[in-house]
């Protein structure tokens, strides 16, 4: 045999029914299915997914070991409260105030700090290449002038998903990307997250992460991704500082009238 092969492992392509599980776990965290409604009929949702009813009962057995179902004998299957939908509520609700931008930039730090390693430490060729291709669209959107939230949120998801472990996908699903504050649906938006110098240098920040992850460096990916939402918290409270500024031009001018 060769001693110039190269590693030839083939990415394994996702079962029907984990196709299925993903797109029913995020609609139902995503609150499209309210705690006790009645998901669709088995039949419907082998027409919807296009797949077989054997299909969609492994989907459902999944669905409901994960506490997020119970199929009820003679009645269906019906949507269970979970702790995720609790904290999808929370940021479905989050007010404009600075101070619950930088309570959420805590929670990521503590989830996609370790996710970033483990990305580096876990990843498949085909995980990999999914942060790479979030990356470029990010790119492609800045140099469009076209908004980079969605693309922003999906960098982060895939290094999330290349940890191999759920949950992470999970919780950074329930914070939903409301939380990047450079999409326009944001409760944290502002102008100047849309700036080019603001966006270029949240690239430049995810291509150290990117890096990272593809030479893989676990504690490098971890200081990247610290670095990145750090930095983050640094932007907040230059934004602070910035409405504390004008409080006392605004305040010096009144005294001087």
């Amino acid at each position: 045999m060769s001693e110039n092969l190269t590693d030839a492992r083939v990415e394994r392509r996702p079962k029907l029914f984990e196709t299925v599980v993903q797109t029913l776990r995020s609609q139902i965290l995503a609150g499209e299915f309210a705690v006790g409604e009645k998901l669709p009929t088995e039949s419907r949702m082998t027409e919807i997914f296009g797949v077989s009813r054997t299909v969609v009962r492994e989907a459902v057995a999944v669905l409901a070991a994960e506490g997020l179902v119970e199929p009820r004998h003679g009645a269906g299957v019906f949507v269970l409260d979970h702790p995720t939908r609790k904290i999808s509520a929370i940021t479905a609700d989050m007010g404009s105030r600075i101070s619950q931008a930088v309570n959420v930039l805590e929670v990521r730090m503590g989830i996609e700090i370790e996710s970033a390693g483990l990305a580096a430490q876990r990843r498949s060729p085909s995980q990999e290449a999914k942060i790479q291709e979030a990356f470029f669209e990010f790119e492609r959107l800045l140099h469009r002038g076209e908004p980079t939230g969605k693309a922003d949120f999906a960098f982060h998801r895939e290094i999330a998903a290349a940890t191999n472990n759920p949950f992470y996908v999970e919780i950074l699903d329930a914070l939903g990307d409301r939380t990047i504050p450079c999409d326009r649906n944001s409760p944290w938006f502002s102008i100047e997250v849309l700036s080019e110098d603001y966006l270029s240098r949240l690239q430049r920040e995810h291509l150290r992460i990117l890096q990272a992850i593809s030479a893989g460096d676990a504690d490098a990916a971890r200081d990247a991704m610290r670095a990145h939402l750090g930095a983050a918290q640094d932007r907040y409270r230059q934004r602070l500082t910035g409405q504390q500024a004008g409080y006392q031009q605004r305040a010096s001018r009144e005294t001087q009238t």
